[in-house]
């Protein structure tokens, strides 16, 4: 049964407010919620994004493929790409693709897909 379209939305923009919150606003949170909870919301915006470019999806296949492109998106700040290196320095890339790899972001991407 395919997801409904207005609830995706809603949970994506949601998503999107409380990373930006959990980057940006000084909430004093303890130190490991204020290092990795943007990164376990970046995750979960990809979730509902693929929830929402694809509704007919499986909520299981769904958070497969979210975690695999997750764990792509991080390794890839290993390998050096001119362009896409000059894209991360903007505040753009370092919300959209990040700037620094690390094994523990791929364990956060993990716990907030499942």
């Amino acid at each position: 049964m395919p997801r409904r379209l207005p609830f995706c939305v809603l949970m994506l923009l949601l998503t999107i407010a409380l990373g930006l919150c959990a980057r940006f606003a000084p909430l004093g949170l303890p130190w490991f919620w204020s290092k990795y909870l943007g990164s376990m919301l970046w995750a979960a915006a990809l979730y509902w994004l693929l929830a929402l470019l694809l509704p007919r999806m499986r909520s299981a296949t769904l958070a497969a493929l979210s975690i695999v492109i997750a764990i792509l998106v991080e390794l890839s700040r290993l390998v050096p790409e001119r362009h896409i290196d000059a894209f991360r320095l903007t505040l753009a890339g370092r919300l959209l693709l990040g700037r620094y790899f690390s094994i523990k972001n791929i364990t956060a991407y993990v716990i907030a897909i499942t």
